[in-house]
């Protein structure tokens, strides 16, 4: 596993055999940042790293310039590696909380700038994922949301959806939250003018 640029570029980390975490794969990584540059500006951003695995994307995060980092990671060998990887690279903006990540979503007020996921392909509850996040408003306005997924799963009829990309089997799915826009009363009320049936004698 390395980090592919930023502060800690080319550093590799070595993932034990025994790990079941599937680490986004390099080239997808790679890909997928690519696109993400031209949505999110990383630096000083703060990010939520869901399901956070071997850490793979927390790193890339902090290498770009995030000011914090939140890695969710359930399992006690992962989170403890992630927690290595960290103090080899001496950083103390990434605070790794070992927990199930639909309970951290319950519970969690905080908003990010940038939140990724990235669940097993088979989990059941995967389809929840985008509406537990959007509709409990962790992401900041113009905030964006990276779902990694199967090709099974497509999420392009979700509210806040903007784009699909597939490299190989990994596919991402991007949400962003905009806002709504508000009609004023005037405009309303000329809108009203506008549709008033004519009387004619």
């Amino acid at each position: 596993m390395r980090i592919i640029t930023g502060l800690y570029k080319g550093r590799h980390f070595e993932i034990p055999r025994s790990f079941k975490a599937r680490p986004t794969t390099d080239f997808a990584k790679e890909n997928i940042f690519n696109v993400m540059n031209g949505f999110i500006d990383f630096e000083d951003a703060t990010a939520l790293d869901l399901f956070a695995g071997t850490g793979s994307i927390s790193l890339e995060l902090l290498s770009r310039g995030c000011r914090q980092v939140v890695s969710v990671e359930m399992d006690r060998d992962h989170a403890n590696f992630i927690r290595q990887c960290m103090q080899k690279i001496g950083t103390e903006k990434d605070i790794l909380i070992r927990v199930d990540v639909f309970r951290f979503l319950k519970s969690c007020h905080q908003q990010f700038d940038f939140i990724f996921a990235d669940p097993p392909y088979q989990l059941k509850e995967l389809e929840t994922i985008p509406s537990l996040i959007l509709h409990d408003a962790l992401l900041k306005e113009n905030g964006i949301l990276v779902l990694e997924h199967g090709k099974q799963h497509d999420f392009s009829a979700l509210p806040f959806f903007i784009d699909h990309r597939s490299y190989g089997s990994v596919n991402f799915s991007i949400f962003r939250n905009t806002p709504k826009v508000e009609t004023t009363d005037s405009e309303n009320l000329s809108d009203e003018q506008n549709h008033t049936p004519q009387i004619t004698e």
